[in-house]
């Protein structure tokens, strides 16, 4: 990204972790399965992700796990991705869209996060807004709680799936507000959520990494990527019939 500074995005004005379940991991696959790839073998994704201080315990393992992700996106090279992240007093920043993904992990990596409220709507009208400049295969958003009025979000939620936008999201811990709230986006779009502690960052990681590779070059990238093997291709393959 060199050294462009991310600019301001204008928006809309707990309990122990737990392992991800098999459906819930089925649910994602099955979600992810049905993304449509972007025009001219070139996908643009929304990474969006929570900055708040309630993540910093776990910030570095959660980078690691965005960052395999645009490694992998970058080793295709054909995906773009914006980087897009709340934290503070009202801060919501977007990066510029870029086909390096390492040089938004390294973004990332100096990213620090801040005391405040969760700011999905934000993300929500963002991504709304960027489709209708160029359609975006997928928004993927990583939090692990939710401060706002659910049924605004939904509402929200519903406005990006008309434009065929499906949102996945990753819930880190256990909140059950935010839980309900990411499940009915996740609907609404036609998306997927999906929950990952210590014990299923790994798997998440690849399912990260394959829905990238889904998003640019459909089935057969997928095919190509578990040949080299990738182990989130191979189970998001499993996930086709016939």
């Amino acid at each position: 990204m060199s050294k462009r500074t991310p600019v301001s995005v204008d928006g809309q004005a707990g309990t122990p972790e737990t392992r991800s379940s098999n459906s819930e991991i089925d649910a994602f696959l099955d979600a992810a399965s049905r993304i449509k790839p972007g025009a001219d073998n070139r996908g643009r994704l929304v990474f969006a992700l929570d900055a708040t201080m309630s993540r910093q315990p776990t910030w570095d393992r959660a980078c690691a796990i965005q960052g395999e992700m645009f490694r992998e996106a970058g080793a295709i090279g054909s995906l773009d991705i914006q980087l897009v992240y709340f934290r503070g007093f009202g801060e919501c920043a977007a990066s510029k869209w870029v086909g390096d993904g390492a040089a938004l992990g390294r973004l990332m990596s100096r990213i620090e996060c801040r005391g405040g409220h969760t700011q999905i709507r934000k993300v929500l009208a963002h991504a709304r807004k960027a489709c209708k400049k160029e359609k975006i295969s997928a928004l993927v958003y990583v939090g692990d709680c939710m401060e706002e009025d659910a049924d605004d979000l939904c509402a929200a939620a519903g406005e990006l799936g008309l434009l065929g936008v499906p949102a996945f999201l990753f819930q880190e811990g256990g909140d059950q507000a935010a839980e309900r709230t990411f499940r009915e986006i996740a609907r609404l779009t036609k998306g997927a959520y999906c929950r990952f502690d210590a014990n299923s960052a790994q798997l998440l990681a690849q399912l990260l990494k394959a829905v990238a590779v889904y998003a640019v070059g459909g089935r057969k990238a997928l095919s190509d990527y578990r040949s080299r093997g990738g182990a989130g291709a191979r189970l998001l393959l499993e996930q086709f019939k016939g």
